[in-house]
This record gives structure tokens, sequence and C-alpha cells, in this order.
């Protein structure tokens, strides 16, 4: 639990060694070590050269030293940041040197974040978005992260929760003063009508697909199909580098192996997986099931079969997407047609395509069957990898959102809107009720919007929210 009246410090910059490194501090001492390293304050808010000294008055570096004092801080307390060489022995003798100092202490992971938000210098919905900004691995994730650290879902629901206290105010109105003229009869019907468009408005923002959640998680497409069908081999060349092993050996791949990969601004998560088979030894059998698991809650599965093979795909019950390939297809070259051997006729019911199709939706069970025979690659040559590549951007395109701004990007956010939403429900549906029930289930979903943005009890998720961070952020 952080203490305010502590002073906190930590490196904020990358990791060592580094061009220049950032140690930050936050608290009512800051003032105190600054003075204690370089003598005397510079001007608040303007950089200075300064040589910073140990505590037997030892040079530690020459570097620039900001003093920033609060209320207008990032934390709302007095700040302090050295920028010194990024070598690691210099970044460790500043930071013994404040660890020396009276009242001085490293900080947690996300203090400094937790302590703006505690002082109202951001909300709880603004510190996710910086958490995702940290994070974020794509173009796709920065524009999501900057535009709720920006305060873009902090705006709308605070907007929504104002309108629910309008409504509020105005029940209690005709509640406390029903004979009074200045408060018409009909102002509940008015309520009921604003609550019934507000629960619309909700309900659009939670039919989303959950694009926000995906699009902070990536992508995932799991490669599955029998042993030595060329799983791995498509992994790195579609990762470009050796991130799983390539064997002859039936059963090589046991466990799963992930590969975050950045296409066309969106991030998409490879999985390679165990060869599916029967006779398998005990271990083979826990990652053939680990694969079948991660397959079923999968948003792509590619079924992956050699081109001189008979094609019969394993459809996850949970109705992926299945995108059929033939893989070693420049074994096959000049031979006659044996990649079609075996292969199924197209299935277009909608429920997962055994084939190769367009995007289709690209959502669960929003395939239509392309070509039967599916899309021929080749791991050696390179052949099909293009239009792979175009096919799983496609299809992460339409599944995260591709040019929309979804609202909600966690579980928290959603759950907080569907109890909300469940309130309104409440509200609006038992209309035989008394007044004042039907006006405490819009007190409860104002609450419900009210922790969104840390409004209204959310002490006991601050210690989770705030752990995300990495330490000096």
């Amino acid at each position: 639990m952080s203490r305010r009246d502590e002073t906190i410090f930590a490196l904020s910059s990358g990791a060592l060694p580094s061009g220049v490194a950032v140690v930050r501090l936050s608290g009512p001492e800051s003032g105190a070590a600054v003075t204690a390293l370089v003598g005397q304050w510079p001007e608040p808010r303007r950089a200075a050269l300064r040589t910073l000294r140990a505590g037997d008055g030892s040079v530690i570096d020459r570097g620039l030293v900001l003093w920033l004092p609060g209320p207008a801080s990032f934390t709302g307390e007095d700040m302090a940041e050295f920028q010194v060489h990024g070598g690691p022995a210099v970044v460790a003798a500043l930071l013994a040197r404040l660890a020396d100092l009276p009242r001085l202490r490293a900080a947690e992971p996300g203090e400094f974040t937790r302590r703006a938000f505690l002082a109202g210098r951001i909300d709880l919905a603004e510190a996710e978005g910086l958490a995702d900004l940290v994070a974020a691995e794509t173009e796709a994730q920065r524009r999501q992260a900057i535009r709720q650290s920006g305060g873009a879902l902090s705006r709308q629901a605070e907007a929504w929760r104002t309108r629910i206290v309008t409504m509020r105010a105005l029940i209690e109105a005709e509640l406390d003063f029903p004979d009074e003229d200045d408060v018409p009869g009909s102002v509940s019907d008015a309520v009921w009508s604003e609550a019934a468009a507000l629960l619309a408005e909700i309900e659009t923002a939670l039919a989303d697909a959950g694009r926000g959640e995906r699009l902070r998680r990536g992508y995932e497409v799991v490669l599955t199909g029998p042993p030595n069908a060329g799983k791995s081999s498509l992994l790195n060349a579609l990762a470009r580098r050796d991130a799983a092993i390539v064997t002859e050996e039936p059963g090589t791949t046991r466990d799963l192996i992930e590969v975050r990969l950045d296409l066309d601004g969106l991030p998409v998560i490879l999985v390679d997986s165990a060869g599916l088979r029967d006779a398998a030894g005990r271990v083979e059998q826990e990652g053939i099931r680990r694969a079948r698991e991660r397959a079923a809650a999968a948003d792509l599965v590619l079924w992956l079969s050699p081109a001189d093979a008979p094609v019969e795909p394993e459809r996850p019950a949970s109705g992926v997407p299945l995108l059929v390939l033939r893989t070693k297809c420049d074994l096959t070259a000049g031979r006659p047609d044996d990649r079609s051997a075996g292969v199924p006729p197209a299935e277009g019911d909608g429920s997962g395509a055994l084939g190769w199709g367009p995007a289709g939706g690209g959502d669960r069970g929003g395939d239509r069957a392309g070509a039967g025979m599916g899309l021929p690659v080749s791991a050696a040559t390179g052949e099909g990898l293009d239009r792979l590549r175009a096919e799983i951007v496609a299809r992460a395109g339409v599944a995260l959102g591709r040019g929309e701004d979804p609202l909600i990007t966690r579980a928290r956010h959603r759950e907080a809107l569907t109890a909300a939403a469940d309130g309104l429900r409440r509200a609006l549906s038992f209309d035989t009720l008394p007044l004042e029930l039907r006006a405490e289930d819009l007190r409860a979903a104002g609450d419900a919007i009210g922790r969104i943005t840390g409004r209204v009890g959310v002490e006991d998720l601050l210690d989770v929210i705030f752990g995300q961070f990495c330490i000096g952020k």
C-alpha cells in the first residue's frame, strides 16, 4: 500500500545499458533529494546541467536535472527527474545514493501512476490506457491506448453517469414534492423514456464482439494438423526466425509455442502445437490435449496437411473458423494433381469452412467454403505465404475492428456496463413497483458506470490494476 508521506524513486526509462537513463522521484522529500545531490534546485520545469554527487562528495555523473513542484505534476506531488548516462554502474550508484537519503524508498510497480490517480490527476480508465500504451506492440494497439489514456472511455462513462444522476434527481423531486406545481406529475414518464434511450446506447457499446479486448491481447491463430505436416516450419517462415525446433521425427513439438507478430499494424499471435494423432506417449498426449484446448479458444485455426496426403481436418467443437493449408507443395511440383487426393467437398453451412475461403466476416462461424483443396504453401520456397499473410490480416482486421474505435477495452469495463444495463433493464421492466425501488435500480446502474473511472468502489481493484505497470511508471 502506497503511503503519500513517503518519497519514492525508480528508474523510469528502458533497459540498461542505454544512451540516457531517467530516474524519477515523487513525494515530499523530492526537493531535499535534489539539494543533496546537486546543491540547489534548478528553475522549476527547466532542465539544468548539474553534477550529481555521492554522500562523500565524489562525482556520480553529470546530467540534466528537472525540478517539478506539485501540484502541477504528473502525481500531483513534488517531483524530480535525473537524466544521466545509461550505464548500469552510473544508475546503480545514483539509486544507491537515493536509497541512503532519509524517508526515500524504491517505488513499487505502477506506484507513480497510482499516486496520480489518488491525487485526481487521472481516472482509473485513463490509468489503464497508460498501461496499455506502455505495453502496445502494434500501431492499432497504440491508437487504442492513446484514445483511452486521453479519456475517450472516461468522458462517455461520465456522460452516461451524469444522465442517470439527473434521472434520479427528477424522481427524488417527484417523491419529495408530489403536490408541488413546479414538479410536473409526468416527470417520471420522461425519466423512463430517457432510461430506455440510455439502455440502448449501452447495449450498442456492449455489442462490439469484444473487439477492444481482442485488440489488446492479439488475434490468435493456432496451427494444427497431423505430425510432420510442417507446422513448425510454417511458424518459422511466417515469423522470419527460428522460433520452433524442426526435425523429421514425428512428435517433436509437444508444447505450445507462441510468436507475436505485427502484421500490417495488427497484433497477431501464432501458436504452434503438437501434431494430432492417436498413437502417442503420455507426454505427447498432454501436448495434444493442450493443442485441442487452445484451438477451441482461438480466433482462427489453420489445418496443415501435406500436399500429397489426404485432407482429414479435425474441426474444433467450438466452431472456430478453420482454413486448410496444403503444405510442402514444392515437393509435388510437376507431378499429377496429387494435392486434391482425399479432399472433402467444400462446406458452406456457415459453421466454419473446410477449405480456402474469403475473410467471411472474421468472427466465429462466419466462413463460407472456398476451394476444397486448400491453399498450397511451402515454407521452403515461400509459395503461398504472401497470400496466407494477406488472409490472416483481412480476418484480423474484421475481428479487431480496423478503422473502428471500440470503447470497451477490458473485461472490467464490460462487466461494469453489463451491470449498468441490468440495472436499467430492471428499472424499466418492473413498472408496477414503487418508484423508490425503481430509483434504487437506477442508483445501482450509476454506481456500476462509476466503477469504470474509479468514482465508486474500486479500492479492492487498485493493487491488481496498478500492479500491471512496470516499476518507474
